[in-house]
């Protein structure tokens, strides 16, 4: 069983739902019709219109002893359930892929973002936090964000928000009581762009045409280089080049 919380507004799910996680004994999901500061990766804002796309969070107790250093399991869950959510709704027409580490792309565009938050005793992942905004019936966006794109703008036609957070919880717990083994398989098998992309080093401000050649189960991005070089990196190490 998993609780819902349903708030009509709030400043961010992934805030509500830390400052009232230590009263929660069980996994709850919570959703908000509208969020005033929705927050994404990077420190980015997350733009919603209210009512119109899924904006939820959800309180996953630890289920499976995963240590902290395996982290990064959670995430290829959270993602490869957000693929297989949002590719049920838009069809075989569509290529969904995972944006590493974890934004989900359709095309070149942007679907979904993903923001997770741990907390870690004794080495261990007592509970993580997974923040969730889903593109869904929006039909303009009026930020600076570079690709946003939404089911309606694909499809042409509205979605109820309540079937994609149904099928989105569902297929998260479905991708987490799976082999880890397998997940990061399927992981490694969806990535987007994985044969080919511009990146820019973070630190040094390097441009390089690379290839992924795996991500590696902490979440390493492993690159080739068009000289045959290979770079990791870390998150928030490397960019995709805008230019």
């Amino acid at each position: 069983m998993i609780d819902v919380i349903e708030l009509e507004s709030c400043e961010s799910t992934n805030t509500y739902l830390s400052g009232v996680a230590c009263g929660l004994t069980r996994d709850t999901v919570v959703t908000a019709r509208e969020q005033t500061a929705g927050r994404g990766q990077r420190g980015n804002s997350w733009e919603a219109s209210p009512g119109l796309n899924l904006t939820c969070s959800l309180l996953l107790m630890n289920r499976k002893g995963i240590k902290a250093a395996g982290q990064f399991a959670i995430s290829e869950a959270v993602a490869l359930g957000i693929v297989d959510t949002v590719r049920h709704f838009l069809g075989e027409d569509f290529e969904v892929k995972v944006k590493w580490p974890n934004d989900i792309y359709v095309g070149d565009r942007k679907i979904c973002g993903i923001l997770i938050e741990h907390s870690i005793s004794n080495r261990e992942i007592s509970r993580s936090i997974i923040g969730i905004g889903i593109n869904v019936n929006q039909r303009e966006f009026v930020s600076d964000a570079p690709n946003p794109v939404s089911m309606f703008n694909l499809i042409n036609r509205e979605v109820a928000v309540d079937e994609v957070l149904r099928l989105a919880v569902d297929s998260i717990y479905r991708r987490l009581d799976g082999s880890l083994e397998e997940l990061h398989r399927d992981y490694n098998r969806e990535l987007w762009r994985k044969d080919g992309n511009r990146y820019m080093d973070a630190m040094t401000g390097d441009k390089f045409h690379a290839v992924i050649s795996e991500v590696m189960t902490d979440g390493t991005l492993c690159l080739v280089d068009d000289e045959g070089a290979e770079r990791r990196y870390l998150f928030k190490e490397v960019a995709v080049a805008r230019d």
